[in-house]
């Protein structure tokens, strides 16, 4: 079973890897700019280099993973959890409520939707918690993308 989830998990950096080098490809074919003067190849190439870096944390950082697996199952835990969609949930149910918030009320209750939702899907997470954790990425955000960026989403629709 270990063995199975060290080769899982280096075929996901893998992929990683491959989706970042295809990015970075294909955003090179565009003009690059500057980080003050962003071309369109910008965000491309620069995710495409992160998720490369990423991908490769994952395979190279998987052996210390699988021996905290060891040692987790050897303490008695079995590791066969029943599957949980709660989270997952949540966070397709945050980016949605974004979409159509974003559409019809402005950036502010899409932002606070769209994360008030997700973090409802960690069960650590307290509803207080939530909420705090909303009301500040929905205040840096709308001070980052309106205020900063000039992004041309309207804070409130009304």
């Amino acid at each position: 079973m270990s063995r199975h989830i060290r080769i899982r998990e280096y075929y996901a950096g893998a992929l990683m890897v491959l989706i970042g080098i295809g990015a970075v490809l294909e955003g090179s074919s565009y003009k690059f700019g500057s980080a003050a003067q962003m071309g369109p190849g910008f965000f491309p190439v620069v995710l495409g280099i992160l998720l490369v870096v990423v991908g490769i944390l994952i395979a190279v950082t998987q052996q210390g993973a699988a021996e905290a697996r060891y040692t987790h199952a050897k303490a008695g835990h079995s590791g066969d959890e029943p599957f949980d969609l709660k989270g997952g949930t949540a966070i397709i149910a945050g980016v949605v409520s974004f979409i159509i918030l974003g559409d019809f009320a402005g950036l502010v209750p899409a932002t606070f939707s769209c994360v008030f939702i997700s973090a409802i899907g960690d069960r650590t997470t307290s509803l207080k918690g939530a909420l705090t954790l909303a009301m500040i990425v929905t205040v840096l955000g709308s001070v980052v993308f309106s205020v900063m960026l000039n992004v041309q989403f309207p804070l409130f629709r009304w």
